[in-house]
């Protein structure tokens, strides 16, 4: 772990607990790869850069181990996990299922100015391609896929893509040096889509979109070999109904 990482002072008198506050910085930090996959994590350390009790740290370990990001092994240091091909393919599923629908319902029901916000962070998008600023371009690529869900009526769906996604956002963060502008011409061609009310299009295109990453895996694996469990990215590994599904 890094020594030289600062201290990050916590907002005490914020409503959520610090427990909370603990797993929010560091879930951020494992889905943006700041923290690194493989990396050893001290309770005692995540503690002090923290300034808080060890307790906290223990109850965001254990949640963060739950969901696949965190590896806990007793009296021994904890790991950040590799990353799982399997479980990546997973998320993907859900998107799928759930934004390819999303799209279909949204493109009877928005309107011309939920489409200019589409547009906006489009350009916002565009933007942070130019500037090369990963982190800035996945944020509006995700205020992106969410700005539909909700516009559309559909939050409760993009709170459960939400919980199911952390592990393609890790591939995607290893992706955007290379994919950020197929990303933002198919959002482009999505938005455009939505303004001509073509609910068969736009569920095409959204599913189009998110099967890129499976061809994404394989280079990413190839150039990150470290990083990734020994499960395939072959197509054997991708769920029934998607074999049909991916980019041409």
């Amino acid at each position: 772990m890094t020594q030289d990482m600062p201290l990050i002072s916590l907002d005490r008198t914020a409503r959520p607990a610090i427990a909370d506050l603990v797993y929010g910085e560091l879930h951020k930090q494992v889905l943006n790869l700041d923290l690194k996959p493989g990396e050893k994590l001290s309770e005692a350390e995540i503690a002090k850069r923290f300034e808080v009790s060890r307790q906290p740290v223990r109850d965001a370990f254990y949640r963060l181990s739950k969901m696949g990001f965190l590896l806990i092994r007793p009296q021994r240091a904890t790991l950040v996990s590799l990353i799982s091909t399997r479980a990546v393919m997973q998320a993907q599923f859900i998107r799928i299922a759930l934004e390819a629908e999303a799209v279909r319902h949204a493109a009877t029901r928005l309107t011309a100015a939920d489409i200019q916000a589409l547009e906006g962070l489009i350009a916002e998008q565009a933007a942070a391609k130019d500037a090369g600023d990963k982190l800035r371009f996945h944020a509006a690529d995700d205020a992106f896929h969410r700005e539909i869900c909700l516009r559309a009526g559909l939050e409760f769906t993009w709170d459960l893509i939400t919980e199911n996604k952390g592990h393609m956002d890790r591939v995607r963060m290893l992706s955007l040096a290379f994919s950020s502008q197929t990303a933002w011409d198919d959002h482009i061609a999505l938005t455009r889509a939505l303004a001509d009310r073509d609910p068969d299009g736009a569920a095409e295109i959204m599913r189009a979109h998110l099967s890129r990453i499976h061809e994404q895996l394989i280079r990413i694996r190839a150039e990150h070999e470290a990083y990734f469990e020994d499960d395939d990215p072959s197509e054997a590994s991708l769920p029934l109904g998607l074999r049909e599904k991916r980019m041409p």
